[in-house]
């Protein structure tokens, strides 16, 4: 691997079979937004590609949880005018064009992560950062212009940028992106559910989410043999489900997430989780095999030697480059791959399933154990109190469903200077404080408030009566750019 730098860029290249490909890589992505902002990443993205004419090769653009990729694929000079182009686009964004691109955006309808393991991102860290990964936000038709140029300036310049390159740099290559700063990330974003638990969503099949160091490799090694488990068992065997996915989510230094989502046969999903959940038992207790491991690091071996793998490697390289890691070449990982012990993996897994969420559909009631026997308890919100406050507001449900539901007359709103309570008719007391909302929907009369600990407390005028002075003061309490009017480009909820 070869390290130059192009316009303060540093740009990684190394040698690879086949037509030049360029990935413009930068330390962005939906992770750095707000509930509020959310999409505006993709947003950018779009904007910039709207600029390129008509193009004759492979390009291409996509945004995760932590990178905005720009990608191409062609002749030297094809890739150079490539770049040149979006840079000059990200240094002078159309923004007449935000109308038309957040109708692209809505009809792409695009996740930065599978259903499941955005859930469980969710419940391990809030609506924020990875945990944005569930949310939709206001939509792109309602960031604000200003979100754009302020989300732009932060982080699409050339201070937070890496090019890579499957060839030497083409002759003459510019990339005149902005002067910046690379942001400053600091520590691993703070868990607010350490597990281990499991809840309900609404989510294709069941989802295991395992918390620990993406760097650990028995764990990685682990949750590799457990995916091959649940191909072998709940595939092969069973035919209770088609997909086996795995994922891993880097949260900060030395932090992230391992999760495994699975579809499921319809009316099999509890099925499904129970089976999930029996074969990360037996991993955690029995451990692994000596013909699994080696499986696993031949499969890796194969990976890291096929030719098409220098530009994921590349990009690996740039990711750690972007924030302050360390890359590690395949010949190093693999050496420790081979060199874990079964016993090493079985308790790296033992020990990251004491961090275990696990999400299922709706309606499936999981009744399972955990290693020492004890009920894996159900996710509760934690944004919960003992009970109502005595002072403040209270709001009632509608009369006529008072009358014709028991449930609705149990049901209490309560506004008081510092936040809202809502009880529901089991007598869970939901309380979001003014100063933890991170977004506020607006739907006519109504209002939507969302808590950053995923607690979310509907001001609709269908459940309480009377609501006019409730959403006065959620107005008057909550900071007007977190108020936005709900996305016309998509029903509501």
């Amino acid at each position: 691997m070869k390290h130059e730098v192009i316009d303060t860029v540093p740009v990684l290249w190394a040698e690879a079979p086949g037509p030049l490909e360029a990935v413009l890589v930068f330390g962005c992505g939906a992770r750095d937004e707000t509930l509020r902002t959310l999409g505006v990443t993709h947003l950018i993205e779009h904007l910039a590609m709207s600029t390129l004419p008509r193009l004759h090769h492979d390009h291409n653009a996509s945004v995760d949880l932590s990178l905005t990729q720009f990608t191409c694929t062609g002749r030297p000079e094809q890739v150079a005018a490539f770049l040149e182009r979006v840079c000059t686009a990200l240094g002078a964004l159309p923004l007449e064009r935000i109308d038309q691109e957040a109708g692209v955006l809505a009809a792409e309808g695009g996740r930065v992560a599978d259903p499941q393991t955005g859930e469980l991102l969710s419940r391990r860290y809030g609506i924020q950062g990875v945990g944005l990964a569930a949310y939709r936000g206001p939509g792109a038709d309602r960031i604000p212009p200003e979100a754009v140029r302020e989300t732009a300036a932060r982080y699409f310049h050339a201070g937070n940028a890496v090019l890579v390159l499957t060839g030497p740099p083409p002759a003459g290559l510019r990339l005149p992106l902005p002067a910046g700063e690379r942001p400053v990330r600091g520590a691993a974003q703070p868990v607010l559910n350490t597990g281990p638990s499991w809840g309900e969503d609404c989510v294709p099949g069941p989802g295991l989410a395992l918390h620990g160091d993406l760097d650990d490799q028995a764990l990685a090694l682990a949750t590799q043999v457990l995916a091959q488990r649940l191909r072998e068992t709940v595939r092969h065997r069973h035919g209770l489900s088609y997909d086996v996915g795995s994922a891993s989510v880097y949260t900060g230094p030395g932090a992230g997430e391992r999760t495994i989502s699975l579809d499921a046969r319809e009316g099999q999903e509890q099925k499904v989780a129970e089976l999930l959940w029996e074969e990360a038992l037996r991993l955690a207790r029995d451990g692994v095999t000596e013909q699994e491991l080696a499986d696993e690091v031949e499969s890796l071996r194969e990976v890291w030697q096929d030719p098409r793998s220098t530009v994921y490697e590349l990009g690996e390289a740039a990711a750690e480059l972007l924030f302050d890691g360390t890359y590690r070449a395949p010949e190093a990982r693999l050496a420790e791959a081979a060199a874990t012990t079964p016993e090493q993996v079985r308790q790296a897994f033992a020990a990251a399933l004491d961090t275990a969420l696990v999400v299922v559909p709706e309606d499936v009631e999981l009744d399972v154990r955990r290693p020492d026997g004890s009920p894996l308890p159900q996710s509760a919100c934690t944004a919960t109190a003992d009970g109502l406050p005595a002072e403040g507001r209270v709001f009632r449900a509608p009369l006529l469903d008072r009358l014709r539901y028991g449930a609705a007359r149990r049901a209490r709103l309560v506004v008081t200077d510092t936040g809202l309570y809502a009880r529901e008719p089991d007598g869970t007391v939901h309380h979001v404080p003014y100063t933890e909302v991170v977004g506020v929907e607006m739907r006519g009369p109504g209002r939507i408030v969302f808590g950053r600990s995923t607690c979310v407390i509907p001001l609709l005028p269908d459940l309480w009566a009377d609501l006019g002075p409730a959403v006065r003061a959620v107005d008057d309490a909550v900071p007007a750019e977190l108020r936005y009017a709900a996305s016309a480009l998509r029903p509501a909820d």
